[in-house]
C-alpha cells in the first residue's frame, strides 16, 4: 500500500511534481516533528471544488488553498488534503512565490497541521510559516 496518494478531481490537471521527492520530504518534515507517516491522499481540484467541499464539511463560504481532513492517531500522521490548483495559482502571484514554490508550501502545510500545528489563532500564523519556511529548507537539500 502506497502511503501517499496523488489524485485529481474534476478538470484538475495533476501538476508536475516529482512524486517520490516529495514523499521523502514528507516523511522527514513529519519525523522532525516526532511523527510517523501514516496514509496521506492529495486531491488536486480546481475552486469550484474547494468551495464545495469548504461550504459542505466546514460551513465556510469562501475559496481556500487547502483543506486537510486530519485521520492522525497518536503519533502516526494520516488524512486526506485537497488543494486548490487555482487558488494556489493566484497566491503565488499575489505573494512573488513561483507557483511550484507555493505548491511545496500548501502541499507541507497540510503535513504541518497534521503534525498539530495550528493558524488560526493568536500568533499561530507566524509560527506556522516559521514551520513552513524550515520545512522548505528540508525540501532544497532533498
Amino acid at each position: 500500500m502506497k502511503k501517499i496518494e496523488w489524485l485529481t478531481e474534476g478538470d484538475a490537471k495533476m501538476p508536475e511534481i516529482d512524486t517520490a521527492r516529495l514523499a521523502t520530504w514528507i516523511e522527514a518534515v513529519a519525523k522532525s516533528h516526532n511523527r510517523i507517516l501514516g496514509p496521506l491522499t492529495y486531491i488536486f481540484c480546481d475552486d469550484s471544488k474547494i468551495i464545495e467541499v469548504n461550504r459542505q464539511f466546514l460551513n465556510h463560504d469562501y475559496y481556500t488553498d487547502i483543506i486537510t481532513f486530519d485521520y492522525s492517531r497518536g503519533r502516526m500522521v494520516s488524512g486526506d488534503m485537497f488543494i486548490s490548483l487555482d487558488t494556489v495559482l493566484s497566491n503565488s502571484e499575489l505573494v512573488g512565490a513561483t507557483y511550484e514554490r507555493e505548491l511545496h508550501r500548501v502541499i507541507i502545510h497540510g503535513v504541518l497541521h497534521l503534525c498539530g500545528i495550528n493558524d488560526k489563532g493568536p500568533g499561530e500564523r507566524e509560527i506556522m510559516e516559521s514551520f513552513e519556511n524550515k520545512a522548505l529548507e528540508i525540501l532544497d537539500e532533498i
